[in-house]
Formats: structure tokens, sequence, C-alpha cells
């Protein structure tokens, strides 16, 4: 069986829930954990390290512009000689807003698309430099309905979305021959977060009936991904609700 304690997980876009609980499970089997957030955030991932290392874990926060293409290749650097051989990296950043189209400027537009695409072309870019020298290991994108169709106001994000899906379809195809595990997922439905409790109380109101996401239980569908035999990955799934509309 795989030593996971020889190995680092790098986690881009390790916010309060979905990013957090991504960490904490890595964590729990060994990886030496490296969650990843905006320079302006390190705080919070830095408390998030610290609470895992408290744990009996090992993690180092960093706060990186995942945009910053020299930012991202210092980082897989730092990680992969200083911490331990890059084995799994999730890209989780959100970039979910909405916009009416004549409202959708083209600063807006541009800036979704670097968080969601871009920012995703470079991690995976990054991970496969590294990973193809063992010829192994694992880099997921995180997705969304948006992923699949455009809705209503969505344009920037919806477009950002469908980019992200195709890096991950082609390096897929790309890298899975090399034994590098590329996979999308596709996030439906509210998460249990601040944010939905603040702003959607009936929606957050279902999480009594299992109605919204668990941050916890996504995270194991990741891992439940991650270790899968290679002789029947999956490249793409679909979690949501059982209740969600769809």
């Amino acid at each position: 069986m795989k030593d996971f304690s020889k190995y680092s997980a790098i986690i881009i876009g390790a916010g309060d829930a979905t990013g957090t609980a991504l960490s904490k499970k890595f964590a729990e089997h060994g990886y030496k954990v490296c969650p990843v957030r905006r320079p302006r955030s390190i705080d919070k991932v830095n408390n998030l390290a610290e609470e895992i290392n408290n744990l009996g874990g090992c993690a180092k926060g960093f706060g990186v512009d995942a945009r910053d293409e020299d930012a991202m290749k210092d980082l897989f650097k730092e990680v992969e000689e200083n911490i331990a051989p890059i084995d799994v990296v999730i890209f989780n950043p959100g970039a979910n807003v909405y916009f009416p189209i004549e409202e959708t400027t083209s600063r807006v537009f541009k800036k979704v698309w670097e968080m969601a695409a871009y920012a995703g072309f470079l991690t995976g870019r990054e991970a496969a430099k590294y990973m193809k020298k063992r010829k192994e290991g694992s880099i997921f994108f995180t997705g969304a309905t948006a992923s699949m169709r455009g809705s209503s106001g969505f344009s920037a994000f919806s477009s950002a979305k469908f980019a992200l899906r195709a890096v991950s379809q082609s390096m897929a195809r790309e890298l899975g021959p090399e034994g590098i595990h590329v996979a999308h997922f596709v996030i439906d439905g509210a998460i249990d977060t601040s944010f939905i409790k603040e702003n959607f109380p009936d929606i957050y109101a279902l999480k009594e009936q299992d109605g919204i996401l668990q941050p916890k239980s996504i995270a194991d569908a990741y891992w439940f991904v991650h270790t899968q035999n290679r002789s029947a990955w999956t490249h793409e799934l679909d979690l949501r609700p059982y209740m969600e509309k769809f």
C-alpha cells in the first residue's frame, strides 16, 4: 500500500467549506497538505494549517494568487523540493458571480475567466510537470452545473466553467496514459456554508433533511476517486443532494 505520508497534496482554493474539508481529509490519510488561498487570506489559510497540525496532521499554508504564473511556478517548486513530492493537486476556487449580460463588463468577464479557467490551466500544467516524472498522481478540478449548461445571468461564470471542464478533459486524455488521474467534479446544489445560512435561510433549513451538500461528504467523494484502481478510473463525477432538481 502506498505510504501517503511521503507525499504532498496541494489544495488551491482552500476556502472555509469544501477546501477546508478537502485539506483535512487528505491530511487525515497522512499527506503533507498545502492549502492555498489568495495572499489577502493568508491568515485564514495559516489558521487552517495550524488546526491540522494540532490534530496530528502535517500542513503548511500558502498565500498565492492562482492567476499569477510566476507565483504558481514558485509554489509548486517550493512544495516539490522542500515539503514532499506532489501527488495530489485539487483546483477548487469558486468564481461564481451573477451579472445580467448588459451589466457584464469586459473586466468582470475577464476576471472570472482568469479565476475559473486560466488559473485552472496554470494549476494543471504545473502539476503535470512534476507528476510525469513519477508517472503517478491525481489532478482534480471542481466544476459546477455551470460547467454543463449556461444559465441566465451567468455568461461569465458558465463560459469559464465550460472552459475548465475542457481543460480537464484534454488533460485526462493526454496524461492518463502517463499514469496521472485527471478528473472533473460537477458540484450542483447549495453547500453548507455561512453564506448560504445567512443569505438563503430557507435553503439552509433543508440541511436537516440532507438537502444541501456537506463539505465532508464532498471530500469523501474526492478521496474515493483518488484511491481508485487505474483499471477503472472516474474522469467526471456529479455530486448533488438527493432532492436537488436537475
